[in-house]
């Protein structure tokens, strides 16, 4: 085997050590050096950043975080189904009809259940 044929690999490994340490230097580089008070507000994350770590925080936001990411998953399935509306049977129709009444239900239960509001 020759070295030649080691190249491909070589070549893989320089780009992914270049798209993963690049930034990093590049934001070193021409980055500000410390960040604003934007950045460390509360809105990011939902706690004062750099604070105590046992302190005691409001979990409702990570609630809201989850139930935003369980109801917009289902883009994920419905993007390839639309794309394939044409060709497919009516089983998968009605199945894909089946899941989007079971998450509506799951909305409208969270929704009644008060775990959407923010107080």
């Amino acid at each position: 085997m020759s070295l030649e044929s080691y190249l491909p690999i070589l070549l893989f490994i320089l780009v992914g050590i270049a798209v993963g340490v690049g930034p990093m230097l590049l934001g070193k580089l021409i980055g500000p050096s410390r960040p604003d008070e934007e950045k460390l507000s509360p809105y990011e994350c939902g706690f004062e950043a750099f604070e105590n770590a046992r302190m005691q925080f409001d979990v409702r936001y990570y609630l809201v975080a989850i139930l935003f990411i369980l109801f917009d998953l289902e883009i994920a399935f419905l993007f390839p189904w639309a794309v394939s509306l044409d060709s497919i049977g009516l089983f998968v129709f009605l199945s894909m009809m089946a899941f989007l009444a079971i998450l509506v239900l799951g909305f409208i239960y969270e929704w009644m259940k008060g775990a959407l509001d923010w107080e």
